[in-house]
Order: C-alpha cells, then sequence, then structure tokens
C-alpha cells in the first residue's frame, strides 16, 4: 500500500513539474528576482514589450562561446537597440563550485561588452525549473502579451567551438525579427545545447 502511495506520488509530481515547463504558445511563468544591484524584477513588469530570457553561467565553455566571441553581447545590443528586454538569469546554486557572485557575473559581460537589460540572481532555481530550463544558454522569447513565442538554443551548431558561430542560423535574431515585423517565427522550438543547469538539490 506504501508503495502504491509513494509511486503515485512522485507520477503526480513528474505530471505537475511536466506541466510546470510551458510549451511555446501557452502562458510565460511570470517571476520575481532580483537584480546585480538588489532590485526586484518582475517578469510581468515588461509587459507590451518583447523579452528575451537568456540562461547563463560564465563557467560554462558553451556560454563563454556566444560571450568571449562577441556573439552574445552583439546579439544582446541588437535586440535592445531595437526596444526589446533582454534579462540574463542565471540559476547555479551557490554551492556549485561554477557560482559566481552576481556582481562578479556583470563584470564578467561588461568586460565583453554585453548589454543586457539585467543580469538576474535565481539561486533557487524556481524560475528556471518553472521554464524547464536545461542548458546554458536556454533561450526564450516572450511576446508583448506574455506569451512564450520561442524556446531553445542561441543557434543551429551545437558545438563549443566559435568558428561554428558564424556558418549557424541565429534562432534567437532571426525569432526577433520575425515577430518584431508581425509574423509568426518559423522555428519557434529549437534544441537548447550547452551545460546542464547547475540546480539546488
Amino acid at each position: 500500500m506504501m508503495l502504491r502511495r509513494t509511486f503515485a506520488l512522485s507520477a503526480l509530481a513528474l505530471a505537475f513539474s511536466a506541466q510546470a515547463a510551458p510549451s511555446v504558445g501557452q502562458a510565460a511563468p511570470d517571476f520575481m528576482l532580483k537584480d546585480a544591484s538588489g532590485k526586484t524584477v518582475k517578469l510581468s513588469d515588461y509587459r507590451g514589450k518583447h523579452v528575451v530570457l537568456e540562461w547563463t553561467n560564465p563557467g560554462c565553455p558553451y556560454v563563454r562561446k556566444h560571450y568571449d566571441s562577441g556573439n552574445m553581447p552583439a546579439t544582446q545590443q541588437e535586440a535592445v537597440g531595437k526596444g526589446v528586454v533582454w534579462l540574463a538569469i542565471n540559476s547555479t546554486e551557490r554551492a556549485s563550485y561554477e557560482y559566481m557572485e552576481p556582481a562578479k557575473v556583470v563584470a564578467w559581460q561588461q568586460a565583453r561588452k554585453a548589454q543586457p537589460t539585467a543580469l538576474l540572481a535565481d539561486e533557487d532555481g524556481a524560475a528556471g525549473r518553472a521554464y524547464g530550463a536545461r542548458t546554458t544558454p536556454h533561450m526564450y522569447i516572450v511576446d508583448p502579451q506574455g506569451k512564450l513565442v520561442y524556446a531553445g538554443g542561441i543557434d543551429s551548431i551545437p558545438s563549443s567551438d566559435p568558428d561554428d558561430i558564424k556558418k549557424a542560423v541565429n534562432y534567437v535574431r532571426q525569432g526577433l525579427n520575425e515577430a518584431l515585423a508581425g509574423k509568426p517565427i518559423s522555428q519557434a522550438v529549437t534544441r537548447p545545447y550547452g551545460c546542464s543547469v547547475k540546480y539546488k538539490a
């Protein structure tokens, strides 16, 4: 009896976690996180604008590929220049050897000329789990009505080699350009790639 009950509870937990991660076309989960200066930021504060969510971790070689090459900063600058809000989210738990204080992550980004609207700390992993973020980077686009319209990778070549960037399709740039032009995103779901998110157990 106890085993059956435990199994039922486990199945319920699995069903809940599967439901928790939204699909493209559904409402993007709201969240409330602090930026590097301690200011509280809510996704719903940006209703009326397109928002890019970027899961990041400077300890990941795939993240470093896109930052050190200038690809992520250039994509950010282009998006922000068009009025898009760009929120970089770090869900790395404090106990991880890859954890970096938010102010240090900001300094790391700024040294690479990165310009996200904000860097947000998600140390308990609640926001990351709500979106089903699996990798760094893992990218999402939310439309002005608060609906998720893109989920997946930064681009089409899943490697840590910077030389592949120029040959790849930048899915975020492509998706934003289509969305801003009032068109449906042609590749709205792609495969994310990178390092696993170092969530709190």
